[in-house]
Order: structure tokens, then sequence, then C-alpha cells
């Protein structure tokens, strides 16, 4: 009898022993594929949430919504909001892997695709005439007109497409661009040193904080805004080729995050000022004020297709871009069509 109890029992360990083998083999097959190539980076997005530096300003609203209220973390993007004094320079920062995605003008947009492996995935939606109002010159009191700023010191940001609307608007008014002197800025706050402090005459201005601020310059006024020019300006979204290589699902999810985000600032006006006064501290009315002007709509239509293509034109035949391509290559809306289909209502 004991020899048939041990017996038994060494059959009962043997049969746990066995079980417990094939639970170990069998139960990591049920988890998310990590294996490479295109056909599971969806699944590896999903199992683990994506790291992406985000290139930003710290007065756009959109991103930071996206980041504060989870809707990257809900899209499987941890993300890490990098500010810039432009978005230029957020762009440049893709070219040293600092960023990973960027947004900002037609200009800079089209400068990084033409030098790198970069695409343009969506626009912000943001080329539209109350933008262009928003987009204000400030000049010094003596000049009364266009024509008086022949021969003076006119600010720009580098890397911005303000050296267009230079050429433009001096063009359009009879000046001929040659005959003034153009100082580049790294941004809107060492524009505002220069002008008070007389280094320049002039300056090209937006952004309900910084239009305050040029306002209360004393010996300074608005001599008109880009709405009186032929100039509009397009606002694009700009990733490496590589991520879209990588983490194609990611990209589609950082659309959709933002998309959500937008949609959330244009109900919620009020908490979004409190957002950008708590991280960054913009004054609330100054975010008010910007998101009744402005709000991102995440598409791609033909006015968007119109700007690239002026401004393409526009950097071609001034020799900005040295080597000429077709934009058409540069423009990637696989993932705005997944994700928002109805918003893409033009194709290169």
């Amino acid at each position: 009898m004991r020899n048939f109890i041990n017996k038994n029992k060494k059959s009962y360990l043997i049969a746990a022993f066995i079980s417990i083998l094939i639970l170990i083999v069998v139960l990591p097959g049920c988890g998310p594929s990590v294996s490479g190539g295109a056909a599971d980076s969806g699944n590896k997005d999903r199992a683990e949430a994506v790291k992406l530096n985000i290139a930003d300003i710290s007065s756009n609203p959109v991103l930071r919504v996206a980041k504060t209220k989870g809707f990257f973390e809900k899209n499987g993007i941890d993300a890490t909001i990098i500010n810039f004094a432009t978005p230029a320079e957020g762009i440049n920062s893709l070219f040293i892997k600092q960023a990973d995605i960027g947004w900002g003008a037609d200009f800079p947009i089209l400068n990084a695709v033409s030098k790198g492996e970069f695409s343009i995935v969506a626009s912000t939606g943001t080329s539209t005439e109350r933008n262009a109002l928003k987009w204000q010159l400030f000049v010094r009191d003596e000049i009364k007109q266009a024509g008086d700023l022949e021969g003076k010191n006119l600010s720009f940001m580098r890397g911005t497409f303000l050296t267009y609307l230079w050429d433009v608007f001096l063009t359009e008014n009879g000046v001929d661009p040659k005959n003034v002197t153009l100082t580049g800025q790294g941004g809107s706050d060492e524009a505002y040193i220069a002008l008070k402090n007389g280094e320049v005459d002039a300056a090209w201005v937006t952004g309900a904080v910084m239009l305050q601020k040029f306002e209360e310059i004393e010996g300074v006024h608005v001599l008109t805004d880009m709405a009186q020019t032929s100039v509009r300006i397009g606002s694009q979204i700009v990733v490496p080729d590589k991520l879209i290589e990588e983490h194609p699902k990611t990209v589609a999810n950082f659309l959709k995050a933002v998309d959500e985000a937008s949609q959330f600032a244009k109900e919620n006006p009020d908490e979004v000022a409190d957002i950008l006064y708590d991280e960054v501290k913009q004054p609330r009315e100054a975010t008010l004020k910007d998101l009744a002007e402005s709000n991102w709509n995440i598409d791609f239509t033909q006015d968007a297709l119109d700007s690239l293509t002026r401004q393409k034109k526009y950097m071609v035949e001034n020799g900005i871009i040295q080597t000429d391509f077709e934009l058409k290559d540069k423009i990637n809306l696989e993932f705005l069509k997944e994700i928002l289909p109805d918003r893409v209502t033009a194709t290169p």
C-alpha cells in the first residue's frame, strides 16, 4: 500500500512538473509580438509607449494640452515637449535628433525636407485670413508709409518665412528689397530688444503676448499687417522618414492625439488658459486671445498645398533651396487618411 502511495505521489509530481514546463513555453506566445518589421510595428507601439521628443514653442497650447490632458499617453506616446524660440529652431533640431517631430511654417519645413530625409504628414490648418491679421508690422514713429522703409534696418527671425514676407511686402509697395538691410534675430524677444534699443527700425510680430510687449515700446507704432499683403503662410507637421519606417502606428497616433487636443482646446479655452499659465506663465488673457483667433485643425487642404507650392517656387528661384525636388515626394498623407480621411481634401 505504501509503495502504491509513493508511486502515485511520484507520478503526480512528474505530471505537475510537465504542466509547468508547458505553461512556460506557451504563455509568452500569447503576448504582443516584438519581432522586427512593419507588419508587427503597430503591435509593438501599442504594447509599449514610444518615447518622442516634440519640438514646440511656449505660446502654442495644442501640444502642451495633448501632453497635460493625457491625449499622448492615451495614444501610446511618452511625450517630452522641448521649447524653442521659434518653430524654425525646432525644425532644425530634427537634424541633430534633438527632437523627433516638429511643426512650423512652409519656409523652414521646405528647407528641411529639401536637405534631409523628412516628410510632411499633415497641415495644422492655420493658413487663414485671421491668422494673417495677427502678423503686425511695428515700425518707428518716423516711418509713416512703406516707402519710408527704404534704407532702413529691418528685423527678421532667422530660418523663418519673414525674409519672404519682407521681400513681397517691399516689392508690392514699390521698394526694392536690395535697398534695405535685413538683420536676423533668434526670436521675438531678441527682436523686441533690438527695436526698443534702436538697433532695427521695423519688425513683424505675432502672438498676443508679444503684440502687447511691442505696443508698449515708446516711439513705435503698427504700420500694417500681413493680411494687407499677398502672403498667406501655411503651417505643417514634419517627421523623419526613419520614424515612419520604425513606428508607423505612432505617427498616426500622434496626429490623432493632436487632433483630440485641438478639439479640447476649442471647447475648453478657460482650462487651456490655466494650463499655459501654470506651465509657462503665459497670461490667461493672452492665451484666450490666441485661441479665439487661431487654433489647430489637423488636415491637408488645397490651401495648404498651394501655400507650399508658392513658397517652394520662391525658395528655388532665390537660391534658398539649392537642389530642386518634387514636392509630392515629400508629402506623406497615408496616416492622416487613416485617422481623418475626410480632412484630406487635396493630394499632390
